[in-house]
């Protein structure tokens, strides 16, 4: 610094011993016009502040500002990625969802509130300041102690020194002091900005590799930081575990759950059975079904009592006393079934309970070429192995088994084209809920197929038995005219 600088006069100080008088002062300073000025004190005077004459600080509307901005930000731009530029359905809620954006906007708002205040503070403060004039002040260190400082600051439009030092001495201060520049240099040490300019060409090196991984492929495995977030302890399928009851790794799908993507619930479409008939049979059935979707009743059947011999064919409706018993649709085969001479040499069993569900007797889905397509290539996938692409029973995995059977016991998949699956015998809703719970050996495929695929698969079924029992007369005239003409 210049010598003409080195005592640059940064203000005056009055010294007093009592807060009355540090008081009195500053209001005779306020009220001659003096705005640049403070107090120092070594604990809070109630009234400083009005006896100044200070107004109060903008700080709370900067925060505000802040705040709002976070506010119209957060909304701004979910409205824009969520509703606009990115339709995207999160757990049912529509695009613009206000009440679901309330946590950014709340998070956005505090954030941009905080920096509104804190930065607004240090600027309303005019810090950082390196250093402060009063600080090298030698009788200033007593204001942390037990004196009161009143200062005038040089800048004040209404500063004249000897006005200044003569409104001071009327206050009746015990000290009157000039508090001048600091003679250290104003300029930031050369070392300081050295290390700065250091620090900031290294914090580059970081994301230089970041980039460079962007734009490049490696065979090293990745950089963990934090392993548990890579290294999740989990169980694979197959395999035992101590966390649920039952011992499995894999968990069963919820009974009742419904995807989103199914719509409303049909209970007639999901489950093949005519929920107004089985309301009016048993409404305590049709209530389960209808709660648990297609997880059926799994009740013992009373035992039936022996009918009479007589009773050739099942009442058409059951006995008011007595409700029908719940029977878990089946695929039934020929192969179980006893022949008349076979039966009458063995002991007297009671009769299977009679099947009372009013199955849908027609297929919901529009039976066209796009249908039989779709239930042809989902029949193909999970059908055929057993059933055989013509459905008669040949599937690989019956021919597999007939070559090792070694104990008679295997029972062959069922031949579809038999009369005993016909749509008068077997209705389409019950077939459809064989295909979806299973019977026996065979696998429920409700978790592989979808309900319109099940369907599709029963449409598909009727049309190999159509072609497999067809007469000439279903034949239509074109097409029997290309059979009869070829060789």
């Amino acid at each position: 610094m210049s010598a003409a600088n080195e005592k640059r006069i940064h203000g005056y100080t009055a010294e007093f011993s009592t807060v009355p008088s540090l008081l009195a002062a500053c209001r005779r300073v306020r009220d001659a016009g003096y705005t640049q000025t403070d107090a120092y004190t070594p604990f809070p005077v109630h009234g400083i502040d009005e006896a100044l004459g200070i107004r109060p600080t903008v700080l709370p509307w900067i925060a505000l500002a802040g705040g709002l901005t976070g506010t119209i930000t957060a909304f701004t731009m979910e409205i824009w990625m969520n509703g606009i530029n990115y339709p995207y359905i999160i757990s049912g809620k529509p695009f613009v969802s206000l009440p679901a954006f309330v946590p950014v906007g709340f998070e956005l708002t505090i954030l941009l509130a905080s920096f509104g205040a804190f930065f607004g503070m240090l600027a309303l403060n005019k810090l950082p300041r390196f250093s402060n004039p009063l600080f090298a002040h030698p009788r200033f260190d007593a204001a942390t102690d037990d004196k009161f400082f009143l200062f005038i600051g040089a800048d004040d439009a209404r500063y004249n020194e000897e006005g200044v030092r003569r409104l001071l001495a009327d206050l009746g201060s015990e000290a009157i002091d000039p508090v001048v520049e600091d003679d250290s240099s104003d300029q930031v040490p050369r070392w300081l900005i050295n290390i700065g300019l250091t620090v900031a060409l290294l914090s580059v090196i970081p994301l230089l590799f970041v980039a460079r991984m962007r734009v490049t492929t490696s065979s090293s495995p990745r950089f963990h930081v934090f392993h548990d977030m890579d290294y999740t302890p989990s169980k694979q399928t197959q395999r035992l575990t101590t966390i649920f009851a039952d011992g499995r790794t894999m968990r069963p799908d919820v009974p009742g759950t419904v995807s989103r993507a199914q719509g409303a619930y049909d209970p007639d479409f999901y489950t093949g059975i005519d929920m107004a008939a089985l309301a009016l049979l048993d409404p305590d059935r049709a209530e389960r079904l209808v709660r648990f979707g297609m997880q059926p009743p799994q009740e013992e059947a009373p035992p039936a009592e022996p009918a009479p011999a007589a009773a050739a064919e099942p009442p058409s409706e059951p006995p008011a006393a007595e409700p029908p018993a719940a029977e878990t649709p089946a695929t039934e085969t020929a192969a179980t079934e006893t022949p008349a001479a076979e039966a009458a040499a063995q002991p007297a069993v009671p009769p299977a309970p009679v099947d009372n569900t009013p199955w849908l007797k027609k297929n919901p889905l529009t039976l066209d070429e796009a249908t039989l397509r779709r239930g042809q290539a989902q029949f193909n996938i999970y059908c055929a192995v057993c059933h055989g692409q013509d459905g008669g029973g040949n599937g690989l995995v019956n021919v597999r088994a007939q070559q090792n059977v070694v104990d008679n016991k295997w029972v062959p998949p069922s031949n579809i084209s038999e009369p005993t699956f016909a749509a008068a015998v077997y209705p389409d809703g019950k077939l459809f809920a064989t295909i979806s719970q299973g019977k026996g050996k065979m696998a429920g495929y409700a978790a592989q197929m979808k309900p319109e695929d099940r369907w599709a698969v029963v449409a598909y079924v009727r049309a190999i038995q159509l072609s497999r029992n067809a007469a000439e007369g279903d034949v239509p005239a074109a097409e029997l005219e290309k059979l009869q003409a070829a060789p």
